[in-house]
């Protein structure tokens, strides 16, 4: 799963997009979010003709109000290590990223809560001058709500945050949120880059590249390498949260596409494909099934013990990090990690 700091909940959007600012911070909308009608059909009829069936392309479908929910227990899991680890290398290194960087702006992307960003802010702050957040979001509420506690916290930032997502946005965010003096500093964190296939990872890259300067430099969250027992238990914990939230993705696409899948007829399963160094995550048919998807215009056929995998998340090496952005016109200056090295983050600057 996107297993630390994910989307808000996904929804089909019926919104026109808006600009809005009040006394303390700014919001404006650069595309429309979410997901329309048309894109689910085309993304879930896709990955249901597959062999094997795969919907791992478009993990935002987990996300609706009741995944984001379920996710948010997964975080409480004795399982789930990410968060904590992330913390601590936040804790240690900010001020150094801030001082090595010599950045001025903080674009964050999926920013959510914000809970995480404020080891840098506090950083960004203490280093002295002008100093500007720039959240990015699908939800406007988690913008103003986060953003007001910010600007409560921290009375001198400026703080300008945009509705949006990952797959419209990116261009439109960096040439809003232009660097005044000093250069950006572009934050993904959590373990959110490694749900992408490697050729969506390499898109998304090569467009941040596309649209960073000189100064610039790209903070990006990994989960690292570990041995497959820790991996699995992280994706298949004890009480069953990550079980209910791989499940409800079938909710999402019977409310959705007036299907008729019927959760207790499929088991949750995490693996740990060791020779491409990712967990998938997978729902297996418990009995011979026809599901009836009327908004697709088709019926698929399961048959007993039959996958479908819903998520994908790589896991890295220092070596394969490197060369990730290597392959994007990046270079990457440096992996901290947390004491027990179960979590990375990598600070890149573009080439040239």
């Amino acid at each position: 799963m996107f297993h630390h700091e994910p989307p808000r909940a996904t929804a089909i959007h019926h919104e026109e997009p808006m600009s809005r600012e009040n006394s303390r911070i700014r919001i404006s909308t650069l595309d429309e979010p979410g997901v329309t009608l048309e894109e689910m059909i085309r993304d879930v009829k896709a990955g249901l003709s597959r062999e094997p069936k795969d919907l791992s392309t478009s993990p935002k479908y987990l996300y609706d109000a009741e995944g984001s929910r379920i996710f948010e227990e997964i975080t409480e899991t004795p399982e789930y290590y990410q968060t904590d680890a992330e913390f601590s290398i936040l804790r240690q290194r900010s001020e150094e990223i801030v001082s090595r960087t010599g950045c001025r702006t903080l674009v964050e992307l999926g920013s959510g809560s914000s809970s995480k960003t404020r080891a840098l802010l506090d950083a960004l702050l203490e280093s002295g001058g002008p100093a500007r957040y720039a959240p990015l979001d699908v939800s406007e509420s988690a913008l103003e709500e986060s953003g007001e506690q910010l600007a409560s916290r921290y009375p001198d930032l400026d703080i300008q945050g945009y509705v949006g997502d990952f797959d419209k946005s990116l261009r439109s965010l960096l040439k809003s949120a232009e660097n005044g003096s000093g250069g950006r500093l572009v934050v993904l964190l959590g373990g959110t880059i490694g749900n992408f296939s490697p050729e969506s990872r390499r898109g998304f890259l090569r467009t941040l590249r596309e649209s960073m300067g000189e100064g610039d430099h790209l903070l990006i969250g990994v989960d690292l390498v570990k041995p497959r027992e820790t991996l699995e238990r992280a994706y298949d914990d004890a009480a069953g949260a990550t079980a209910r939230f791989n499940k409800n993705l079938l909710s999402v696409l019977n409310h959705n596409l007036e299907a008729n899948f019927d959760p207790e007829l499929f088991a949750h399963r995490a693996a740990y494909d060791e020779p491409h160094q990712r967990v998938e995550m997978w729902l297996d048919s418990l009995e011979d099934q026809e599901v009836k998807l009327p908004a697709l215009g088709m019926d698929v056929r399961f048959e007993k013990g039959e996958g479908l995998r819903t998520e994908i998340s790589a896991k890295f090496t220092r070596e394969s990090a490197a060369g990730m952005f290597e392959d994007t016109a990046f270079h990457m200056l440096d992996l901290y990690t947390d004491p027990d090295e179960l979590f990375g983050l990598t600070l890149a600057a573009p080439k040239g």
